[in-house]
């Protein structure tokens, strides 16, 4: 089962350099699905940083943006050739540092916490309306953390490019249909 739905149609990123993938909370940079995307788009020739990020919406989305700078200089590029995202709160962090004005070729967000299970009234979608950059969400059709129609209603506050792609599964999909999303928005 794939559901792709384009909430705001336009280009996906273009002239990628590297992708920079961040853990959800409480797991690691070795999550089994940053280490599949990292060995699908490394063989795919793009370069692929998985990078652990600290507790704490107030700490981390500064983290992402000094891997970012990071990464951008080691392959001798601005931070606008890379993707960033990641899982769950990984991708939620980055998204707050782009909506910060960390600028990128494009975000990806896999299993964003749209809001905690059983909460849908806590929503975390006050920075959405300032990403302005190509965004492929990806996301189990059964995630306590958004339901289908909650995602489509609330990422379509983003204002670049957005794509939603729903899998089969709750908040953690099996990889190969994860994976194949995202190479398919890079490649």
């Amino acid at each position: 089962m794939v559901d792709v739905r384009v909430l705001r149609a336009g280009s996906g990123p273009v002239d990628v350099a590297g992708v920079l993938l961040t853990p959800g909370a409480g797991a690691t940079r070795d999550n089994r699905t940053l280490v599949a995307l990292d060995t699908a788009l490394t063989a795919a020739g793009l370069a692929v940083r998985r990078v652990d990020l600290p507790r704490g919406a107030k700490v981390a989305p500064a983290r992402v943006r000094e891997e970012a700078d990071a990464f951008a200089a080691e392959l001798g590029v601005g931070t606008e050739r890379l993707v960033v995202g990641g899982r769950s709160f990984g991708g939620r962090m980055s998204s707050m540092a782009v909506a910060d004005g960390l600028a990128v070729a494009g975000l990806l967000l896999l299993s964003y916490p749209l809001h905690p299970p059983g909460r849908p009234q806590t929503l975390r979608i006050e920075h959405l309306p300032r990403v302005d950059v190509p965004v492929l969400a990806v996301s189990g059709a059964a995630d306590p953390f958004g339901t289908p129609d909650e995602l489509t209603a609330h990422l379509a506050a983003v204002t670049g490019p957005v794509t939603l792609v729903l899998v089969a599964g709750a908040h953690a999909p099996t990889d190969p249909p994860v994976v194949a999303a995202v190479r398919d928005w890079l490649t």
